[in-house]
Formats: structure tokens, C-alpha cells, sequence
């Protein structure tokens, strides 16, 4: 009996894991916007400070950690993460990629959620064209979905 009620909580735990890594955050621009073009997806990109910005911390606590984003994420964008932390090091080439991608949609603070449709252009360049921007927003997932679906829905 209490080798059944192990396995059931192990298969259990499992599966809870499992359901939790599904979600994955790109941080190569390059990859994530060929994924981007072979799904369809549009790109969001999360300009975060990930060890010293409170209001990145409760954006991801309040909705990108919960299952009703990651649901709707997984169906309808590609994930990228873009960090901009002050006490871990990136490499090198991860810290010019997201200066340069802050530098091109004029990203003053943090977080910033910018969603955007790449397009192949001649010669291996890629255009990413803007469909909208928002930050943390007040009321929880619900709240947020609401917000990134009323451009989404009308621009991609």
C-alpha cells in the first residue's frame, strides 16, 4: 500500500515537472526568429533585469509563470528573453545582442514586452517589424492576455 501511494505521488510530481518545462525562453535573437517564421509566431521579447528589477520579478511571478500564460504562449508566440542583469555576467555576444535589440525599439525601462514579426530579407539580414509593446500590467494574467490580445488579434 504505501509502495502505491509512493508511485502514485512520484507520478504525480513527474508529471507536474514535466508540465512546468515546457515553457522555453529563447535567448539567441537568430534562433528564436527562425522558429518565429517556420511557426508563424510572432516574437515576444521580454527586456528584463532579472536580479535587480522588482517589477520584471512580479511580471514573471503574476503571469509568465503561471499555467494560463504558458498555455496561451505555447500556442501563440515564440519566447525570448533579454536580460539585462547587474550582478550575474552574460557572455559576450548575448550583451551586444540585447543592447543593440534595447537600442533598436527604444527600451527606456524595465520590464518591457515588445512583440514582433521578423521577416528574411536578401543576403541572410532579418527586419523585425514591431506589433506592439506593454509592461507589467495590474490584475494578473487575465489582465495582461487581455491587453497583448487586443494587438495581437488585430496585426498578425
Amino acid at each position: 500500500m504505501k509502495k502505491a501511494i509512493y508511485l502514485l505521488f512520484l507520478s504525480v510530481f513527474l508529471t507536474l515537472q514535466g508540465n512546468s518545462q515546457n515553457q522555453v525562453w529563447h535567448t539567441d535573437m537568430a534562433k528564436a526568429s527562425q522558429i518565429s517564421i517556420e511557426e508563424n509566431k510572432p516574437l515576444l521579447m521580454f527586456f528584463t533585469g532579472s536580479d535587480w528589477c522588482g517589477w520584471c520579478k512580479r511580471l514573471q511571478r503574476e503571469v509568465f509563470l503561471t499555467d494560463e500564460f504558458k498555455n496561451w504562449a505555447k500556442d501563440n508566440v515564440v519566447l525570448v528573453e533579454l536580460d539585462f542583469p547587474r550582478r550575474k555576467q552574460l557572455d559576450k555576444k548575448t550583451q551586444i545582442q540585447n543592447y543593440q535589440l534595447q537600442n533598436l525599439f527604444k527600451v527606456r525601462g524595465y520590464p518591457s514586452v515588445i512583440f514582433a514579426k521578423p521577416e528574411k530579407k536578401e543576403g541572410n539580414k532579418m527586419n523585425l517589424n514591431q506589433i506592439g509593446s506593454t509592461g507589467y500590467v495590474k490584475g494578473g494574467t487575465d489582465k495582461w492576455l487581455l491587453t497583448v490580445n487586443s494587438f495581437l488579434k488585430t496585426k498578425t
